[in-house]
């Protein structure tokens, strides 16, 4: 290995981390790349107020704002929280229970889902609709949302086929639920238009 070669695999690892989430399965190279030089990564970014988040097991990697420590001064944000619609925050809250159970049940590892498995989910959850039509198109626009962020991919030459991004498990956990659920239950009791969640760092 020459004496550049270190240098050059750290700033591909950080590149790559900053252009968004590094995956096992669709970017092996930068992967393997990213194993290698993680505690210099990890360093790196200290320095910049971010923590590097690293699932081998589940195959991804991507950068977070690190929290702030008592007494230290608050570092201006270099990853923004997204605010989401409700109904956005309504189809993760599905496809999160809907990756478990099949993570419960299934031994692979990917969970792919069609449009109309999509609109099922949601429509489990949500007051029925009088204008179905209306529905599925405001439907589509939420599935390309969460496309968007990242925790849908879109199949190639697939007819309407998605698959969860395994990520999503990192960014909708217990307290996101939790917190969701509750808005939840107090639109329920106020009859209030509900709000939606947030995401830090989506990919």
């Amino acid at each position: 290995m020459t004496q550049g070669q270190p240098q050059e695999s750290l700033s591909g690892a950080l590149i790559a981390l900053m252009k968004g989430v590094t995956y096992r399965d669709s970017d092996e190279p930068h992967w393997q790349n990213l194993l290698r030089v993680q505690s210099q990564v990890r360093d790196y970014v200290s320095v910049l107020g971010l923590e590097l988040v690293l699932d081998e097991s589940e195959g991804y990697a991507y950068l977070k704002q690190r929290p702030s420590i008592d007494g230290e001064a608050e570092m201006p944000r270099l990853v923004p929280r997204r605010q989401l619609g409700y109904q956005v925050s309504l189809l993760l809250v599905a496809l999160r229970k809907r990756l478990a159970e099949f993570d419960a049940k299934s031994g692979d590892t990917r969970l792919v889902m069609s449009g109309d498995d999509l609109a099922e989910l949601v429509g489990v959850l949500s007051p029925p609709s009088a204008n179905e039509a209306q529905f599925r198109d405001r439907m589509g626009t939420h599935i390309n949302k969460v496309v968007e962020l990242g925790f849908l991919r879109r199949l190639r030459g697939g007819d309407d086929q998605f698959e969860v991004q395994r990520i999503l498990k990192a960014f909708v956990d217990a307290q996101w639920l939790g917190d969701f659920e509750a808005r939840l239950a107090e639109y329920r009791d106020h009859g209030s238009s509900p709000a939606g969640g947030s995401t830090e760092g989506a990919p």
